[in-house]
């Protein structure tokens, strides 16, 4: 893709995103219901919702980019991987914070470590851990290959921390799906609206940020991917600059 074809297209996301956040953020406080039990605080459980949604897409991203890499070598891919989880674990800070905050009047404590909590904390640091690995391999090829058999890998911890509230007994509600029986744990957490009405403006506030959340994603990696071709561009240009002083010197 064209810098002119790419800067078009980041100016588009910029703009929806924008948009879609300040859809989603009237449709939080002036449509969606209030909540029974916990009240207005159950608000940010749109935003907890759909940032944890767009981390894990964003982390699958990365592992595609990562497979993709390894299979075509290409640089793209691996400016895609990368781009993709630090994108991701953004959203996954945004996620852990805001289930923090919907967890003090729901638990009466900022955190439990239970095991959906526990593995979360895994993830994020799995993936911190992502960027040292890079940081620790000067050699371009080496480096991209490593990275992208670690983001490969470390997607596990994502699949772990979806799974587990529908495997062990966890304090944290199913939002979607059943669990087996054994896994039920506590409902504190969980919504309590009026049937017909007020479920379904809920559930379409929830869609609609998770929406805003997704096109924003789209937004930032469209301009994250647009500054690593700057950065590369300009080392490129350092590089020939440096070889033509060389060769007249």
């Amino acid at each position: 893709m064209s810098l002119a074809r790419m800067n078009r297209w980041t100016t588009i996301l910029n703009w929806l995103a924008g948009l879609a956040l300040v859809i989603s953020l009237g449709m939080n406080f002036f449509y969606a219901p209030t909540e029974r039990t916990m009240g207005n605080v159950q608000r940010i459980f749109y935003f907890h919702v759909g940032s944890a949604w767009v981390g894990a897409v964003a982390f699958f991203v990365a592992l595609l980019g990562g497979a993709l890499y390894l299979r075509q070598k290409r640089q793209i891919w691996d400016t895609i991987a990368l781009s993709s989880v630090e994108i991701g674990l953004v959203f996954l800070t945004i996620a852990t914070a805001a289930g923090s905050v919907w967890g003090k009047p729901a638990w009466n404590t900022w955190w439990d470590w239970s095991p959906r909590l526990t593995l979360i904390t895994v993830a994020w640091l799995t993936y911190a851990a992502y960027f040292m690995l890079r940081g620790a391999i000067e050699e371009q090829d080496k480096r991209a290959r490593f990275a992208a058999v670690y983001v490969i890998v470390a997607f596990v911890t994502i699949i772990m921390t979806y799974v587990s509230i529908r495997i062990f007994r966890d304090i944290h509600p199913v939002v979607f799906g059943g669990t087996l029986e054994s896994a039920e744990g506590a409902s504190e957490g969980l919504q309590d609206f009026a049937p017909g009405l007020e479920s379904m403006r809920m559930g379409i506030t929830l869609t609609v940020n998770t929406i805003s959340f997704t096109i924003l994603y789209a937004a930032w990696m469209f301009n994250r991917i647009r500054l690593q071709y700057l950065t590369d561009t300009v080392d490129t240009l350092k590089m020939r600059v440096a070889t033509r002083l060389q060769g007249g010197a």
